[in-house]
């Protein structure tokens, strides 16, 4: 009863947070997100589980009650957790508790609601990595939306309602296009599956596939789900060219849902490519391999490009998460063991080093009340240990040695040159490496018309040291990408210990 107990602390916290006064929730906030941060720690230490979730593997955590009975299918509670999953609930924890750290300058008005939200999300995504049903995960997945759309659209900036409303639709509708695609599909089964439980479904799938569905043959039925699937949950990543809603979203929304939306919330997507596109539909993945490298690799150049061309630190740390989906994408599309296994470890990693990157420009904006590269420098004499830490974060970003995102991103290119399921391997990785070049130079550039040269600021604001808990959160962030980029096996081995069945089954590389 672990994930439930996490659950459960995360929604009363969220209550009690909603009814607090606003002088001390930001503190209770806090002090009850430490719960399901140490206990998720703690789910860590005791994993004992062994091989994939959907895939007859020993679940950690295990529970399950029949719910509901529908039509000839039962919904269950049923939650679990393998090597997969439990990275990305650690990972989604330890990023709201410091969000909500880093929340207690820049949020100064309705702060009850603002960390009752933020709590609610945490409930809401330790249930979509932990669900092991579908219904019981559509609605985890669905209602991370709205306290998103909330926070973009009560504190965000002056555009805030386009950019909630946008995020709203485009993700709402995606997951409409995936809910209905995936229930298509559990009719297609027949009489091969009796619930909408995820193992079961995924069996019948490696074992011969939908029988077919109103007129429509199994293959075809297969390959039409398996492509709007990827419709829907690509938009969730995004890549291109589903993207457009991400830069309006960062740009407006305030810097902690920023630190939630680039670290966890495009994990949902690229985890749901993993668990049911990659995982369930081996065939289709090989039959449209270069379709979706070339997809990924788009994503890695223009995102980067299009950061390239931005002034506003906000749209270029945002245009970067494109790029870093995209080296997801690649990862997982080549069906090696370095491929996905470093496609999810990168998850995590982007995960940490994109909410550090927001953090730092949080500090910024909230000293300088600009986000402009055009209008500071020399920002490394007023704020040396904040720009310090965002210069850390940086080089993270562009794959230093002994940081995570070096290893996240060698694994997923080493696994993706040796693929054999995807066709002209080496050029499609080749391309993708070439994005590097380009994120090393926006940051750098960047990080020289702000941090370096004299002190200039077309404000009238007093730049000083920021204070000790904007700058906390970031540190803590920077010790786990060092010590994820150190000890990558920290997390990796679990990780491909839950890969190694997806690519058993699929003929991938081990």
């Amino acid at each position: 009863m672990m994930i439930e107990a996490l659950i459960a602390v995360a929604l009363i916290g969220a209550l009690v947070t909603f009814i607090a006064p606003n002088r001390i929730a930001g503190k209770l906030a806090f002090a009850i997100s430490l719960i399901p941060a140490g206990l998720s720690l703690w789910l860590f230490t005791a994993f004992d589980g062994s091989g994939n979730a959907l895939l007859d593997g020993t679940l950690a955590f295990e529970s399950r009650v029949e719910w509901l009975q529908l039509a000839d299918y039962s919904i269950s509670w049923f939650v679990g957790l393998d090597g997969i999953s439990l990275p990305l609930v650690v990972l989604s924890t330890i990023l709201c508790t410091l969000a909500i750290v880093s929340s207690w300058t820049p949020i100064d008005e309705r702060e009850s609601q603002f960390y009752g939200l933020v709590l609610f999300i945490e409930a809401n995504l330790i249930g979509v990595f932990a669900a092991l049903d579908f219904f019981v995960w559509f609605i985890f997945w669905e209602a991370v939306l709205i306290p998103m759309y909330l926070l973009i659209g009560i504190w965000g900036g002056p555009r805030r309602k386009y950019a909630a409303i946008k995020f709203f639709v485009y993700t709402n509708v995606a997951s409409l296009v995936m809910f209905g695609a995936f229930v298509t599909l559990v009719f297609g089964l027949g009489d091969s599956v009796t619930s909408f439980a995820l193992p079961e479904i995924a069996t019948a799938m490696i074992n011969g596939g939908p029988e077919g569905f109103a007129g429509v043959e199994g293959t075809t039925l297969a390959s039409v789900v398996f492509i709007a699937m990827f419709l829907g949950f690509a938009v969730k990543v995004p890549v291109v060219p589903f993207h457009t809603w991400l830069p309006d979203a960062h740009v407006e929304a305030p810097t902690p849902a920023s630190v939630l939306l680039a670290g966890v919330l495009l994990k949902m997507g690229t985890y749901a490519l993993l668990r049911f596109n990659f995982t369930m539909f081996p065939e289709q993945v090989e039959t449209y391999a270069i379709p979706i490298a070339a997809i990924a690799v788009i994503s890695v150049i223009y995102g980067a490009m299009l950061a390239l061309a931005q002034t506003d630190l906000k749209r270029i740390v945002a245009y970067s998460s494109v790029s870093s989906m995209g080296y997801v994408i690649l990862g997982l599309v080549a069906y090696t063991q370095f491929g996905v296994g470093g496609a999810t470890f990168q998850m995590v990693s982007h995960g940490l080093i994109s909410g550090l990157m927001f953090m730092a420009v949080g500090v910024i904006y909230n000293a300088t009340h600009t986000r402009m590269v055009t209008d500071m420098s020399g920002l490394a004499d007023r704020m040396p240990i904040a720009v310090g830490v965002l210069v850390a974060g940086a080089f993270g970003y562009m794959g230093l040695p002994l940081m995570s995102g070096f290893y996240g991103e060698f694994t997923i290119f080493f696994g993706a040159f040796q693929s054999e399921q995807l066709a002209y391997a080496p050029l499609f990785t080749a391309a993708a490496m070439f994005g590097i070049v380009i994120v090393a130079g926006y940051l750098l550039f960047a990080l020289q018309r702000t941090v370096f040269g004299p002190y200039r600021l077309e404000t009238d604001y007093d730049v000083g040291r920021a204070p000790l808990h904007d700058i906390a959160p970031m540190f803590v962030l920077l010790g786990l990408i060092i010590a994820l980029g150190v000890a990558p096996d920290l997390i990796f081995e679990m990780i491909t210990d839950a890969v190694d069945p997806i690519l058993e089954i699929s003929g991938g590389e081990l």
